[in-house]
């Protein structure tokens, strides 16, 4: 007979904890199934070289946690400052075994459900989901939530390609390449991490994909090349016999012990040339693996196949009650914010959970209850923008909600709600209500040539705050699904937003738009 439960997880990653630790804290019925011997298995192997890109920064002079948040990019979300990850480690960029060890003592120390060593091998669904795992133990849950990350390396569709070692299990011993022309098949931190591992053995090393390296201190986005891990561009720049090549690669040979690649030039008007090697590592990222999945409940693919396809309330487009999870969730901001990486995903995780009490406990978004006035709605905004974690981690893809009600005279103040999440629900709805985000002006950072000499405005320039490449608080007031207006906040060398030429132009813009709006406003 089947074990029945309200919720189940599947993996104890780090966003099963994190999930784990609200549904513990709501008294749900939940259990988190786990195929390793301990949470965060994944990080048992990977990163291959150890080393975490998720900074550690624990000395920010500031005293409040929540702000503390900002530059702690491992700790999970909790109640409790004992379990935050600077106790486990002092590194900037940590060690996988110390994120490990913490992630073993966040679920023993919140006493979360957890049952090991359970690989899940099928899920069906009828009117629930059954749920069976390698011991033959069968379990029924209502709701499915999927935790179990992108475990499979994605194999990008070039002839030849199984021919080559794979990030996941090639040596990381840089004397085994010792002397070797090797080629790197991937732009990303993994392809990096690797090049870099091999730049005093390697005779040669070349870094392909079709398009060009992505920094992230250019786009904002932390998963495109760390300068933690681009020593290689170096190397190439300063003539060291190695090469970042723009190229699709249109097939792999191995001849007479070698591989032949053929490639075509991206910017060499379709040049297209075969280069040898001694070696091929391929570091192309990793996928979802969906083959625990029978055909009731086989969730839609996107991006290639890479990830499932999710609402904005992370549940799968086609199969009802079936939840994603932690780096799953990055298909709503793929390659654009952070909800690929503790830092992003453990607000979404958040956000998921009210929404879920919401959806299936008729539990009400939890909310601050304010006076609808310029004096107050600013005060509010100016301490949330000041403080939050979350606005700061998952840049315009969360965001603060202002709903005015009671003729004009009230208004809801909620915190860290998915932005789409709001226009495409009910909240959306309402004839008066206002997003706070903070965001950087990217269209002005991507059109300059230089990430670092931007033109930044003039700190009294308040008329032109919209034009602030930094991050800045957006304030954006809507009537049902159309915009009505908005207002930047200008930029702050220190992101401390708490001056009179922050303050005073917000208190102003609110004081128009209420005015404008009472009339409108209905009792709801």
């Amino acid at each position: 007979m089947a074990a029945e439960f309200e919720y189940l997880i599947i993996g104890a990653g780090p966003a099963g904890l994190q999930l784990g630790y609200f549904l513990e804290k709501a008294n749900r019925n939940y259990l988190i199934l786990e195929a390793g011997d301990n949470p965060g298995t994944f990080f048992n192997n990977f990163p291959r070289h150890k080393k975490l890109i998720s900074i550690n920064k624990i000395y920010t002079r500031y005293d409040d946690p929540e702000i503390n948040l900002r530059w702690d990019w491992n700790s999970l979300l909790s109640n409790s400052e004992e379990m935050r990850f600077k106790n486990y480690s002092h590194q900037y960029f940590p060690h996988t075994d110390d994120l490990v060890k913490y992630l073993g003592s966040f679920a023993t120390h919140f006493n979360l459900k957890v049952q090991y060593n359970c690989r899940v091998v099928r899920i069906a669904k009828n009117d629930k989901f059954i749920v069976i795992d390698s011991n033959g133990n069968v379990y029924s849950t209502a709701r499915l939530v999927i935790a179990t990350g992108c475990s499979q390396p994605y194999i990008p569709p070039i002839p030849g390609i199984d021919l080559v070692d794979k990030y996941t299990n090639v040596s990381v011993n840089p004397e085994d390449f010792a002397n070797q022309r090797v080629l790197v098949i991937g732009k990303g931190n993994s392809g990096f991490e690797t090049a870099d591992n091999l730049l005093a053995t390697a005779a040669i090393i070349h870094v392909a994909s079709p398009n060009p390296v992505k920094m992230a201190w250019k786009t904002k986005y932390v998963g495109h090349l760390r300068a933690v891990n681009n020593n290689s561009l170096d190397t190439y720049q300063l003539k060291s016999q190695n090469l970042i090549l723009d190229a699709t690669i249109n097939k792999i040979k191995h001849q007479d012990g070698k591989f032949v690649v053929s490639f075509a030039y991206s910017h060499a008007n379709g040049e297209l040339e075969d280069l040898v090697y001694d070696r091929v590592i391929l570091c192309a990222g990793f996928r979802f693996d969906d083959s625990i999945f029978d055909e009731s409940c086989q969730p839609e693919l996107v991006i290639n196949n890479r990830f499932p396809a999710q609402s904005s309330e992370w549940e799968s487009t086609n199969i009802k009650d079936l939840y994603f999870v932690g780096v799953l969730m990055h298909m709503r901001d793929y390659k654009k914010k952070q909800s690929g990486f503790i830092h992003g995903f453990r607000y979404n995780i958040r956000s998921l959970h009210q929404i879920l009490e919401r959806k299936y406990h008729d539990q009400e978004l939890p909310y601050q209850l304010i006076k609808s006035t310029p004096e107050s709605l600013t005060e509010a905004i100016i301490r949330r923008v000041n403080l939050s974690s979350g606005l700061w981690q998952q840049t315009g893809f969360l965001c603060d909600l202002i709903v005015i009600f009671g003729e004009g005279k009230l208004a809801r103040y909620y915190e860290e709600i998915p932005t789409d999440y709001v226009h495409e629900s009910d909240l959306g709805q309402h004839e008066s209500y206002y997003t706070i985000t903070l965001e950087f002006g990217l269209e002005i950072i991507n059109a300059s040539p230089d990430a670092f000499a931007l033109k930044r405005v003039h700190k009294d320039d308040v008329e032109n705050a919209s034009q602030s490449p930094n991050l800045h608080p957006i304030i954006r007031r809507f009537s049902g699904s159309t915009l009505i207006c908005e207002h930047h906040v200008i930029e702050d060398i220190a992101s401390e937003w708490l001056e009179n030429v922050h303050v005073k132009p917000l208190q102003e813009f609110l004081r128009n738009q209420l005015s404008r709006e009472v009339s409108l406003v209905k009792v709801t």
